[in-house]
């Protein structure tokens, strides 16, 4: 039996059991608290604590259902592929590192999952050994390091408290100065991990690692660990970070969906529309409701999953090309694909009655209700529009414009394991945001808007069509407007020059310091004068050689100067 059929049908199986449990749990309304003492020092006890309840749960099942449909998938996704099970054992490592963080009330569990989604994810970036793999492993490693740090920071301070259970502290010691600073530092931590602005550029770059493994960090793990540990740390979160917690997620939101309608590249648009929806989860949860935040979390893990899978299945046939400009009319060659791809690209969108559409809207309308100022409510309707337009360019570009890749192709809907592999995931992308709507919130929302504001909603949804379309057609034509336009353009294409900053604007100065330090201090006066500089050193012994090789006839000749200097002396 192969290694992927062992942990897929293990996988499914603990999914299935834990969103059980979550029903259980939420019906009853319970939580466990699991408490291992593993070492007495003294009067210390150190204690390893897991926390259970239905949120963990949800969040576990989805998790786990979505890693076995993706190592399903890999399996002939990476066929061929010499070490299929080292990639499958770290695919799976991956996952454990997510669930350790998700059960974890304590800092230090969470700093242990934290790092290992880390570390596997520098692992799965750098899968394809190649230099640009390389960059961009380096580059995710790097970022999240950051968020790490913070977190070491916030374990640090959590000291004053006694214990690193924060889970005891975060409404009761709300208005602490230490807690308000383990709030900053936790937020720094979700931020670097979630790619907010400015830690934006290693998103797109990850897109280096296997399509399973995009399909995988994108929907469920290594970017919804931030979001995740806010939503468990949302008590604890003072109004001046929440404010700028706004302002970061809305301006993030904004410039992702800006930067999809200009990029070419198929895996990073969908990357970019990770980063719009992370941005939307991180906003509402600035807002103060968690459990809408959530809501979007799992339903955006879903239709993500299998928009990545989709992708990875045309990016399979096209034989491994991802421009979006030789594609075209893939409707005729791949239908189901192309059927679901369309009906993710719908739900991320938030079309009527879609998965996406139950948690988009209800964010959106949520908003509406609570007036804060009109920056928010204007940037969170353009970012919907753009949603749509970038969603609408992607498809007309993939799926209904011209054929443009080789006429020599063998473009077709062979992969059945794929395909059985993304069917498993369609039933929920279309009906799990009404069926986690009913779960979750047990009482109906109530939203009472004027008939504009409640239909703002389609009418940006319509408007996001036409500008996609627009922007699908347009053709430049070279002249000093196209010019001005292609400056424009590439621009928002290198998402505001975050990648050149968070790369040469930061590693060049002091790269070349560290060059310089060598040159002086490592490599100093000794060595410049003895390895570097043999050449002075052979001279000098050259000429030392011609006294030793002649030593004669200087002999002879110093004797006859001494006879010399005795005559002139007689004189």
């Amino acid at each position: 039996m192969k290694i992927t059929n062992i942990y897929f049908k293990i996988l499914l199986f603990i999914s299935i059991l834990t969103f059980f449990l979550s029903l259980k749990f939420m019906i009853k309304d319970l939580t466990i608290f699991i408490e291992y003492e593993f070492l007495i020092l003294n009067s210390s006890s150190m204690v390893m604590i897991i926390l259970l309840d239905w949120m963990s749960f949800l969040f576990m099942s989805f998790v786990l259902f979505i890693s076995s449909m993706v190592i399903y998938y890999s399996e002939e996704y990476m066929h061929g592929d010499m070490y299929l099970n080292r990639f499958i054992l770290l695919v799976v490592m991956f996952v454990l590192s997510m669930m350790l963080l998700i059960i974890s009330p304590n800092l230090i569990s969470i700093l242990l999952g934290w790092d290992g989604l880390g570390l596997v994810s520098y692992c799965l970036v750098i899968y394809y050994q190649n230099v640009k793999s390389f960059n961009a492993g380096m580059l995710t490693a790097l970022s999240n390091r950051i968020g790490d740090v913070a977190i070491l920071m916030a374990i640090a301070w959590m000291l004053n408290f006694g214990s690193w259970n924060y889970i005891y502290y975060l409404d009761l010691m709300k208005n602490d100065f230490i807690m308000q600073f383990i709030g900053y530092l936790v937020v720094l931590a979700a931020m670097t991990k979630s790619a907010q602005i400015p830690f934006s550029s290693w998103l797109p770059a990850a897109m280096a690692a296997p399509t399973p493994v995009s399909s995988l960090v994108h929907s469920s793990t290594l970017v919804t660990a931030g979001v995740y540990l806010l939503i468990r740390f949302n008590f604890a979160l003072s109004d001046y970070l929440m404010y700028l917690l706004l302002f970061i997620a809305s301006l993030t939101m904004f410039m992702s969906g800006l930067v999809a309608n200009f990029e070419y590249d198929l895996k990073k648009i969908i990357a970019l529309s990770t980063l719009s929806q992370l941005g939307l989860m991180m906003s509402i949860l600035a807002l103060g409701d968690y459990k809408l935040a959530f809501f979007h979390l799992l339903t955006h893990a879903l239709f993500k999953a299998l928009l990545f899978m989709c992708a990875g299945n045309i990016i399979h046939n096209m034989g491994n090309c991802q421009d979006i400009r030789f594609m075209g009319s893939l409707m005729k060659m791949m239908p189901l694909t192309c059927a679901f791809f369309n009906i993710c690209n719908f739900s991320l969108c938030g079309l009527p009655f879609l998965s996406g559409f139950y948690s988009k809207d209800l964010i959106v309308e949520f908003m509406s209700m609570n007036y804060l100022n009109i920056f928010i409510y204007i940037i969170f309707y353009i970012s919907i529009g753009l949603t749509v337009s970038y969603s609408f360019r992607l498809s007309y570009y993939s799926l209904v414009g011209n054929f443009n890749f080789l006429s020599l192709n063998n473009v077709s809907e062979s992969g059945f394991i794929m395909l059985k592999g993304m069917s498993g995931l369609i039933f929920f992308v279309v009906f799990s945001g009404s069926m986690l709507g009913w779960m979750m919130f047990f009482e109906p929302i109530f939203i009472c808007l004027p008939l504009l504001m409640k239909m703002m909603t389609l009418i940006v949804i319509i408007l996001g069509m036409c500008l996609g379309y627009e922007l699908s057609k347009f053709k430049l034509n070279y002249n000093l407007k196209s010019l001005k336009f292609l400056i424009l353009s590439s621009f928002l294409a290198m998402m505001w020059n975050m990648p050149i900053i968070s790369t040469l604007g930061i590693n060049f100065y002091p790269l070349f310091l560290g060059k310089i330090y060598t040159k002086i201090f490592d490599q100093g006066w000794l060595e410049y004068y003895g390895g570097k500089n043999l050449k002075i050193l052979t001279n000098y012994s050259s000429f030392i050689q011609i006294f030793s090789l002649n030593h004669l006839k200087i002999y002879f000749m110093l004797m006859i100067l001494w006879v010399v200097f005795l005559v002139l002396n007689m004189f």
